[in-house]
C-alpha cells in the first residue's frame, strides 16, 4: 500500500532539498520506490501547473486525498503583523496552508532548521517560526499541543541543511510503522542524542586542552575558535557528509547549526570568554570543576599533543 507525501516549501533557502537530493545509497528516488512512497508534490519532482496543484491541495484539505506524510522546509513566515502575507502561496498565506495540511497529515516533519526552530529566518522582520518551537520555547505556528492523527508531535530534523541520511531513516521508520524516539526537542534520539563533539577526532585535544587560534589545525577549536561541537546535539560526527568528513574533521569549527538557538548573535569562529574560560561550557559541565580539571589537564598533555605529532 503506497504511503503519501506531500512536500511544501516555506521561508527558506532550499538547502534541506538540496541535501536530500543528494541521497546516495539509495538515492531519494530508489527510497521512495522502496518505501512504497507515493510523492504527491515535491517542487523539484513534480511537474504539476498551477490549476493541478490547486487542485490537489484542496483534495488534500477536504480529505478525499489522504495525507500520511507532510514534509515542510523552511521557517513559517508570520509577517506583517501575524497576517503570513509576506510568504503568499495561490492567493493564500503559505502559514495558512500548512495549518490546513497539518490537520490532514498522519505525520508531520520539519526538515531543517528554519522549519524546526526558526532558524535564520526566524532572526528577520518577516517573523518567521518553526512548525512547533520558536527557537527552544515550543508552540511554533502549530501550538505546544500539537499531536498528528499519527499521534506524534512534529519531528524536528534541524541542521544547516538537515543530513539527507537522517530525513530519509526517519521516512523509513514511518513508512515501516517503526516507532520513533524523540529528545526535548523533538528531534529523532537515535542521531540527536549525542553532541556533535562526541565521535569529533579532536577529542584528545580537548581533554588536555592543546588550543588552536587558527583553522586547518590539528588541535581543539572550542576555546578560541568558536566551535559549538561541546553544546550541540547532532548527527556531524556519527553520519559523516557525502560518507566522508565532517566540519571539525576539516578543521572547521561546528557553527552550531542543530541548536535551537542558531544562528547564534555573536561571532561564529570566536568563543566569547572570560580570562580564557570559555563562557559557555559543554552540556552537563560543572564550571567551578570544569577549571580545575582544565588547569591540571593543560599541564599533563603529552608532549606529542603538544607537537600535534598526531595522525588524525
Amino acid at each position: 500500500m503506497f504511503k503519501t507525501l506531500y512536500w511544501l516549501q516555506c521561508g527558506g533557502c532550499g538547502g534541506d532539498t538540496m541535501s536530500f537530493l543528494s541521497l546516495e545509497s539509495p538515492d531519494i528516488i530508489e527510497l521512495f520506490e522502496y518505501l512504497g512512497i507515493e510523492v504527491l508534490w515535491h517542487p523539484s519532482l513534480s511537474e504539476f501547473n498551477h490549476p493541478e496543484h490547486e487542485k490537489l491541495l484542496e483534495q488534500i484539505i477536504s480529505g478525499e486525498q489522504p495525507l500520511d506524510i507532510l514534509c515542510v522546509e523552511g521557517a513559517v513566515i508570520r509577517g506583517p503583523g501575524g497576517t503570513g502575507m509576506f510568504d503568499v502561496f495561490m492567493g493564500r498565506p503559505r502559514q495558512d496552508i500548512v495549518l490546513d495540511l497539518a490537520q490532514k497529515a498522519r505525520f508531520v516533519v520539519a526538515a531543517g532548521t528554519c522549519a524546526s526552530f526558526g532558524g535564520i529566518t526566524g532572526a528577520g522582520d518577516v517573523d518567521g517560526t518553526g512548525l512547533q518551537y520558536t527557537n527552544k520555547e515550543k508552540g511554533g505556528l502549530l501550538g505546544k499541543d500539537f499531536i498528528s492523527a499519527g499521534g506524534l508531535p512534529v519531528i524536528n530534523i534541524p541542521g544547516c541543511p538537515c543530513h539527507c541520511e537522517v530525513l530519509a531513516g526517519i521516512l523509513t521508520s514511518l513508512a515501516s510503522n517503526v516507532p520513533v524516539k524523540l529528545t526535548k526537542f523533538n528531534a529523532p534520539l537515535p542521531w540527536f542524542g549525542i553532541l556533535v563533539h562526541q565521535g569529533c577526532t579532536r577529542n584528545e585535544y580537548h581533554e588536555y586542552r592543546v588550543e588552536e587560534n587558527d583553522f586547518g589545525e590539528k588541535g581543539c577549536l572550542f576555546f578560541h575558535m568558536g566551535c559549538k561541537g561541546p553544546l550541540t546535539y547532532g548527527p556531524c560526527n556519527k553520519l559523516l557528509w557525502n560518507r566522508r568528513n565532517s566540519k571539525t574533521n576539516a578543521g572547521v569549527p561546528c557553527s552550531g547549526c542543530t541548536h535551537p538557538d542558531f544562528p547564534f548573535s555573536h561571532p561564529f569562529f570566536k568563543t566569547e570568554n572570560i580570562a580564557g574560560i570559555p563562557l559557555e561550557l559543554p552540556d552537563g559541565v560543572d564550571r567551578a570543576h570544569y577549571l580545575a580539571y582544565k588547569g591540571m589537564a593543560a599541564a599533563a598533555a603529552p608532549y606529542r599533543l603538544k607537537k600535534r605529532d598526531t595522525n588524525v
